[in-house]
């Protein structure tokens, strides 16, 4: 057992075996799914204490996304398969181009639903897939590995900074000292209760923290207003009420007007609560939009007309 301990220690953290795994497989499934739930609060404090980290490569990524770049997420396995994730959702959640935020797969398209294996050995690989991506000093490219060594991850992000590309590392143990980022965002997750299998809780972890970063940007770049997704693209019934709901709510029109006022603008929710707050044609209010954000578009509550209290009930006698 002593010399169990003694190799384990030798490992990267996310390797080696956990202090209360020994028991696992004698337990009940009840008590395996608390254990385990037990340990994904270990991923939050994880998170939390990189914040300040996730807050500068968040900054970071906006600052790019504002000036024309990109985000590249390169990864294999479940981080890349999170970054997948979090890529393919921008588009319907905050109206951003298909091309804004891409990722590159270690072993392809076909490694979403199947391990490749080998692929994520493959340093030259991931250096290939950075350069069809045209990588330029405009873009960010982040690498997401748990173990922080993933040689795909590492060449991607090697011929990222060849390229002039800012560079992210997303990982659950800490990195090489030699390894040269911009920015290493590292949440220290520690040994998984399956050793080895960072889909627990560094899956949680890195979910956490990509949620966070596009999330943050997008809030930043104005594709969020009080608290709503106004650049959702409605495609489906779902999203079309959604969207109307949202236009209903923050112009305080009735229904139907808020319906003819998102079609006037496309099903566009942010140019049609630009319209709303401007009394401009769809084209001058995207305009607008586009020059001052919505927050500066609000009418002033100086201006607004004050709605009269409503009388009071006579009280019965």
């Amino acid at each position: 057992m002593g010399k169990t301990r003694a190799a384990s220690s030798a490992l990267p953290p996310t390797e080696r075996i956990h202090p209360r795994a020994d028991d696992l497989d004698l337990l009940s499934v009840e008590a395996v799914v608390r254990r385990l739930h037990q340990e994904d609060l270990t991923a939050l404090r994880a998170v939390r204490a990189a914040l300040p980290a996730v807050s500068a490569a968040a900054r970071a990524v906006a600052d790019a996304l504002r000036a024309g770049g990109r985000l590249l997420y390169v990864g294999a396995g479940t981080s890349g398969r999170l970054g997948a994730v979090d890529a393919s959702e921008c588009p319907p959640t905050f109206g951003s181009p298909s091309s804004q935020v891409q990722v590159a797969l270690a072993g392809g398209r076909r490694a979403l639903l199947r391990a490749v294996e080998g692929a994520e050995d493959d340093a030259e690989a991931g250096g290939r897939a950075v350069r069809a991506f045209r990588a330029s000093p405009s873009d960010v490219v982040c690498g997401i590995s748990a173990s922080a060594s993933t040689p795909y991850v590492l060449g991607a992000l090697a011929e990222a900074r060849r390229r002039g590309a800012r560079t992210l590392l997303v990982c659950c143990n800490p990195p090489s000292p030699t390894l040269r980022v911009d920015q290493v965002v590292v949440a220290l997750t520690g040994p998984e209760l399956v050793a080895g299998s960072t889909r627990l809780k560094a899956g949680t972890a890195t979910k956490l923290i990509l949620n966070a970063l596009t999330t943050a940007a997008f809030v930043s770049l104005g594709r969020v207003y009080r608290g709503r997704m106004v650049g959702v693209r409605p495609s489906n019934a779902k999203l079309r009420a959604r969207a109307a709901r949202m236009v209903a709510e923050l112009s305080g029109l009735p229904a139907p007007e808020a319906q003819h006022l998102l079609d006037a603008a496309g099903g566009e929710v942010r140019v049609a609560m630009a319209m709303h707050f401007t009394g401009l044609g769809a084209r001058a209010a995207r305009k607008q939009l586009e020059a001052r954000g919505l927050r500066a578009l609000e009418p002033s509550r100086a201006s607004a007309p004050k709605r009269r209290a409503p009388r009071a009930k006579p009280r019965a006698h």
